[in-house]
């Protein structure tokens, strides 16, 4: 019987890694993990740790999101910042050109969110300025020294601050996503990539000692199913 090491964050690959995924796959796959994740209730972590955030003002407030794959988790905030009077300008950044181009296609009517095709690492990227910088399911995809330097990088660019919705990684999320997966998930890559994600995905003491090394104020919080809602305010607006 495969025994499940959670021990250690794994350096194994996931297939949605690669950048040149595209095509009907990339599609179907995007699709399927926006609906896993809408199932095991991750957006409104998100949702929740903007309104952690937001500042006492109805001012426009500009929102990346990095790593965003079809911009599901845009065009639901998008929603709900329109159901609560907030005036919301959204931005989707991958460097996968055609998850950007999924991204746009599906968000036609939704005219504050806007995408680019951008290495987070670019200097083009890094010399843009946000007011909150969200990271859903994106961190797990870094290297432990990657995380740092990123962290720190985009705490720099972040008015409010950064709001990351990651995994937890255990045993049991490993089995139960197994579970959930024969049942309601047939997409192979979605499958594969999600077991990998579990595994590349994070204890409370790897945050906590990540937080020790990034600028900022920390709030960590475990979340239903299986989740980290990580947040790092700029010590300024404390």
């Amino acid at each position: 019987m495969f025994r499940i090491d959670t021990s250690k964050r794994t350096d194994e690959s996931e297939i949605m890694d690669d950048f040149e995924l595209q095509g009907r796959e990339l599609d179907r796959t995007l699709k399927d993990l926006e609906n896993i994740n809408s199932w095991l209730g991750g957006n409104q972590i998100t949702i929740n740790g903007i309104k952690k955030l937001l500042p006492d003002t109805k001012a426009t407030i500009r929102i990346v999101d990095i790593g965003c794959g079809n911009g599901a988790i845009l065009r639901k905030i998008s929603d709900w910042a329109k159901s609560n009077s907030y005036n919301f300008e959204l931005i989707g950044v991958d460097a996968n050109p055609y998850a950007i181009e999924i991204a746009r296609n599906l968000s036609i009517e939704y005219k504050n969110v806007e995408f680019q095709e951008l290495n987070i690492f670019s200097e083009v990227f890094k010399d843009m300025k946000f007011d909150v910088i969200l990271c859903t399911l994106t961190l797990h995809h870094f290297k432990d020294r990657q995380i740092v330097e990123l962290l720190n990088q985009l705490i720099d660019q972040a008015e409010y601050g950064v709001v990351i919705n990651d995994l937890h990684r255990t045993r049991m999320a490993y089995i139960l996503f197994q579970a959930f997966c024969a049942v309601f998930v047939s997409n192979e890559i979605a499958r594969k990539d999600g077991l990998i994600s579990i595994l590349r995905g994070f204890k409370k003491d790897d945050i906590i000692e990540f937080a020790r090394k990034i600028k900022g104020s920390h709030e960590v919080s475990w979340k239903w199913a299986f989740r980290y809602q990580w947040i790092i305010r700029q010590n300024n607006n404390l």
